[in-house]
């Protein structure tokens, strides 16, 4: 029976082979919503049959195909390990010091759109598979991959349909290969709720405004002053939460270096993003409202956000203001103390040989479906932050082929 280390050893060996499928993958645009996820499917399952593993397309939508497949057997321990191939559009070409979809690979990078969020993290899923069932490692039990093709805008047809349909049924454990530090384990995250704030006024002339008329933009507006009010509300965290709360507060201070960021984590945060208020410039407008990005800690009380929105909007002192929330995502977590955070802990700290810390994240992504329905769920992958979202995004070698030996190296404490 193949061993960890002999793994290790053939992962070393067929090092640029997975360097060669980062870029690979990086070379077929994915945009999302602007662009197709056709190719980049047809080439993940194809990669699949041609390694031997059986490969199943799933969809909700066919824009928005799924590929599905699992090694190992039926019984024991079961991992999934969830990635997404779409990615945001590459924007204006001419802010770019490199072709976003050339997969160009230097001394010490792979360079282009996605290369970080999140094909280096697929290459590994796919290509870590792929070694396990050529090498014929016995498994206790199995591992099946989620691949996705919308995760970029919001995953209605990804991840959470996966889930509802019962793909994650007796899942034991799930792997996101989300960008990550190689420092840090995402082991929880906020949830991410839409607020409508609503002003109701009356229509007048422009000319008369001072006058007549009841202006909703202004309205709206000193009620949204006061938005910062519920950033008092904070969540609530229980014993066995408290040492990633305090990694994440940690983190927080290092990376985002802001005097008091670290409470984004354990409190409510609000970002008026839109605003859309009047028809016409020489009226009056009689309406006009406001979308809030909310983001919810874990343990938060939502009776008591109701109550500082409702003073908020009470001590505006404004009449006709109305508010809409329907909170859905909330805060999700996983143990700390379980088996796939320890064991991915421990590798990442041999492999890496630094202090690698399960912490929560401020944002949000489909690791919350796998957590809602009681796995615990874990996200770690190669990543240089600075360019997801933005331009020239890249990802360091050294990166994707120690996030490959970690996985490796986790999924066979977990299943050998």
């Amino acid at each position: 029976m193949i061993t960890k280390e002999e793994l290790l050893k053939l992962a070393k060996e067929r090092e640029d082979e997975l360097i060669k499928l980062t870029s690979d993958l990086i070379k077929i645009n994915s945009e999302n919503p602007t662009g197709s996820q056709r190719e980049i499917i047809d080439f993940v399952k194809k990669y699949l049959e041609d390694a031997g593993i059986e490969a199943q397309e799933v969809a909700a939508n066919e824009k928005y195909p799924c590929v599905l497949a699992k090694i190992g057997s039926d019984e024991g321990y079961s991992i999934i390990i969830n990635g997404h191939v779409d990615v945001v559009p590459a924007g204006d070409l001419t802010k770019w010091d490199f072709d976003p979809f050339g997969g160009e690979i230097t001394d010490t990078q792979i360079l282009g759109r996605g290369t970080s969020d999140m094909k280096a993290g697929v290459a590994c899923a796919i290509f870590t598979m792929k070694l396990l069932k050529e090498s014929k490692a016995q498994l206790k039990g199995n591992i099946r991959l989620h691949i996705v093709s919308d995760e970029e805008t919001g995953g209605e047809f990804g991840t959470k349909w996966l889930c509802e349909q019962g793909y994650a049924k007796g899942a034991d454990a799930c792997l996101v290969a989300e960008p990550t530090s190689n420092s840090t384990i995402e082991i929880g995250q906020k949830g991410s709720n839409e607020l409508v704030l609503k002003a109701y006024g009356v229509s007048a002339h422009g000319s008369l405004g001072n006058y007549k008329g009841d202006n909703a933009i202004l309205k709206l507006s000193k009620v949204l002053q006061n938005i910062g009010r519920l950033h008092n509300v904070k969540g609530k965290f229980t014993e066995d939460q408290e040492e990633a709360l305090s990694n994440s507060k940690l983190i927080a201070q290092e990376k985002l270096n802001h005097p008091g960021i670290e409470n984004v984590i354990d409190r409510v945060t609000a970002n008026v993003g839109i605003i859309k208020g009047g028809n016409k410039l020489n009226m009056v407008p009689d309406y006009c409202e406001a979308k809030v990005d909310v983001r919810l800690p874990i343990g938060v009380d939502t009776e008591e956000l109701n109550r500082e929105i409702e003073n908020m909007i009470k001590d505006s002192n404004v009449e006709g203001v109305e508010y809409e929330a329907d909170w859905k995502n909330f805060g999700n977590s996983t143990p700390i103390n379980a088996s796939i955070v320890q064991s991915l802990k421990k590798n990442a700290e041999e492999i890496w040989r630094i202090k690698v810390l399960p912490a929560y994240q401020w944002a949000s992504s489909d690791a919350r479906y796998y957590r809602e329905l009681g796995i615990p769920t874990i996200q770690y992958g190669p990543s240089n932050t600075e360019g997801i979202h933005s331009y020239n995004e890249n990802v360091d070698i050294e990166d994707v082929l120690n996030a490959s030996k970690i996985y490796l190296m986790t999924f066979c404490d977990l299943l050998l």
